[in-house]
């Protein structure tokens, strides 16, 4: 993977692979095939430009966000842009090496993306990952998998091959176990952040609304579309009474 850090000097050469790659559009979330409408692509250059600004506007604020809530982690964010051609729109957050936390976009959903408060809410989103240890949590839960269902395979005499199957089986089942979970807390800390910012939350989540809708399949990664529209609106009317 060629990940391109963010810097203002990307301005042109990424004005010129969205201008390459503006016919290619696709869908955010990898699920069960669902037909959705084709995209309104926002001109290449209007696209671009949307992103250096929110990029160097949330930067920042995720950065205080991060310090302020979870002191004992690695808090320098790094915002890079996955410039592969032909994918289909996809953000997301991991880490270098070094732990340093990263936040992904390629440049099929900087395309796709109608205004800056769907990008801010997709950084807030990736942003809150992070923040709520969900990488390192999902691990444990796929150990925790992994040993139970190992466990059972081992006490009902299975051999090693098919011990280690289900121990991989098992894995595969713990980490899913609170996926949705943990999208829904992304959701809701990814709003806080992105009203922080001076985005609207309501407006930057419509994004869900031209996604397929996982639904509400028992092993998904994700919760249905709902449910996270559910989660927004519920976390911007408690900042509104709040007077925040």
């Amino acid at each position: 993977m060629r990940l391109a850090k963010l810097r203002l000097a990307l301005a042109l050469p990424l004005l010129a692979i969205l201008a390459a790659c503006a016919g290619a559009p696709g869908q955010m979330v990898p699920v069960q095939a669902v037909s959705a409408p084709v995209p309104q692509l926002l001109p290449p250059d209007m696209a671009a430009q949307n992103f250096i600004a929110v990029a160097r506007r949330m930067e920042p604020l995720i950065e205080t966000e991060c310090r302020e809530r979870a002191a004992a982690q690695n808090c320098d964010y790094r915002i890079v842009v996955d410039d592969r051609p032909g994918q289909a729109p996809n953000a997301f957050q991991t880490f270098e090496a070094s732990g340093r936390p990263v936040i992904g976009f390629n440049l099929a959903l900087i395309s796709e993306a109608r205004n800056q408060d769907e990008l801010a809410f997709v950084m807030a989103h990736e942003a809150a990952h992070h923040i709520a240890e969900h990488i390192p949590r999902k691990q444990q839960d796929a150990m925790a998998g992994a040993l139970i269902f190992g466990t059972l395979a081992a006490a009902s005499g299975a051999d090693p091959t098919a011990i280690r199957s289900a121990q991989d089986f098992g894995a595969t089942v713990g980490s899913r176990a609170k996926s949705k979970d943990y999208e829904l807390e992304a959701d809701r800390l990814g709003t806080v952040l992105t009203w922080n910012a001076g985005y609207d939350p309501l407006l930057g989540a419509a994004f869900f609304t031209r996604i397929p809708d996982p639904g509400r399949m028992i092993f998904g990664t994700h919760p249905a579309n709902s449910l996270r529209m559910d989660v927004v609106r519920q976390t911007v009317a408690e900042l509104r009474a709040r007077g925040r």
